[in-house]
């Protein structure tokens, strides 16, 4: 990175020393000139046309760089948000765009997994689960575009901020719950429910916002049961030690979950508990998906992420190949859990249509 500053203070130096031989040569042609040159060369480091002084430290985007011995030297961090890989896909025919997030900006591509998904890999009992299939008409009688608010207005949600807490796993679950819970109750019960209410209370996901299980999660849901959004809202600070679970709840001898505590936000005065049946796993055959958006609502699907995925702007999200891939910094993978909420049809180049599957990405 500092190559070309070094070009630039020799090609400097070169300057001044062609300037001082015409200064000699003047004082041979005119031995009465009278005149004194002081060579002074400064010492540090330039940087957009700027001078920094030994051992300054400066940033660029993720990486921290040193002056040192008139040279920057730079950490080789992966960044999160690589400009070179905007360009890239914006440039190409790839179905979506890119863009570069302020929040990121600054951020190690490791940092990125860490803070910004949070589930993990499938387990094998989840796996295990049999698949249901939805009974609906042949493929020939699905539209082309659906989306799930578009037919249950105001029985869907809108993905909330996770920030940098790793909890894919509770803020897609509490998510797909809510939509679920207001289109099977034909919109008695149209509360968004509380993702901190399970990072802070399940008790089978102690990580928290350090990634988790929907698995998990699903069983928190069937069998202790959730509050609102609104009662028990997100913490500022999700590594505050004063974070433990604030919601307490007991049975009613019927599988009925009734709060024992009052809502965390004090504002809200409902703390009714919401609960919901064993979850199913729907077969992840495309088509068997777009029936069952279509039929009960949204879906949640796990999936890997590349670098790739945090530039996402718009269209229909496929990985691009990076340049740097071969690079064992740019081969890791991690898993997300997001809400899948409708379908989008995609132009095609020479097969006519197709349909996509869309939904929120849940960061």
């Amino acid at each position: 990175m500092w190559t070309g500053y070094r070009i630039l203070i020799v090609s400097s130096l070169l300057t001044e020393i062609w300037m001082e031989k015409q200064y000699v040569s003047q004082r041979q042609v005119d031995p009465g000139a009278d005149f004194t040159r002081n060579h002074t060369v400064l010492e540090g480091c330039l940087r957009d046309g700027e001078h920094y002084e030994e051992g300054s430290v400066i940033k660029e985007n993720c990486n921290s760089c040193t002056c040192s011995g008139q040279q920057w030297k730079c950490s080789q961090h992966v960044c999160l948000i690589e400009p070179e890989l905007i360009e890239h896909v914006n440039h190409g025919d790839y179905g979506w765009t890119a863009q570069n997030y302020s929040q990121f900006w600054g951020m190690t591509l490791e940092e990125g997994f860490k803070y910004r998904l949070g589930t993990f890999p499938p387990s094998p009992k989840l796996l295990s689960m049999n698949e249901v299939t939805a009974p609906l008409a042949a493929i020939t009688d699905l539209p082309e575009f659906f989306v799930a608010s578009y037919k249950w207005p105001g029985w869907t949600h809108g993905p909330l901020d996770q920030k940098n807490c790793a909890a894919s796993w509770a803020f897609s679950t509490a998510s797909v719950a809510a939509d679920r819970i207001a289109i099977q109750s034909k919109g008695r019960y149209t509360a968004n429910l509380s993702p901190q209410n399970l990072i802070s209370c399940c008790p089978k996901n102690r990580h928290g916002c350090n990634s988790g299980s929907i698995d998990r999660a699903w069983w928190y849901l069937r069998k202790r049961g959730l509050v609102s959004h609104a009662c028990y809202p997100l913490f500022k600070d999700q590594n505050a030690t004063n974070n433990a679970c604030a919601m307490a709840s007991r049975s009613d001898g019927r599988g009925k979950r009734h709060a024992t505590k009052p809502c965390p936000n004090n504002i809200e005065k409902s703390n009714r508990i919401y609960q919901c049946s064993p979850p199913y796993r729907v077969s992840s055959n495309e088509t068997e998906i777009m029936k069952e958006i279509i039929h009960n609502g949204p879906v949640q699907a796990i999936m890997q992420v590349h670098e790739d995925f945090f530039h996402y702007k718009s269209g229909i999200y496929r990985h691009v190949t990076n340049a740097n891939e071969e690079s064992e910094k740019y081969r890791k993978l991690r898993t997300h859990a997001v809400k899948l909420t409708g379908l989008l049809p995609i132009p095609g180049e020479s097969h006519g249509e197709r349909t996509a599957i869309s939904g929120f990405f849940e960061e």
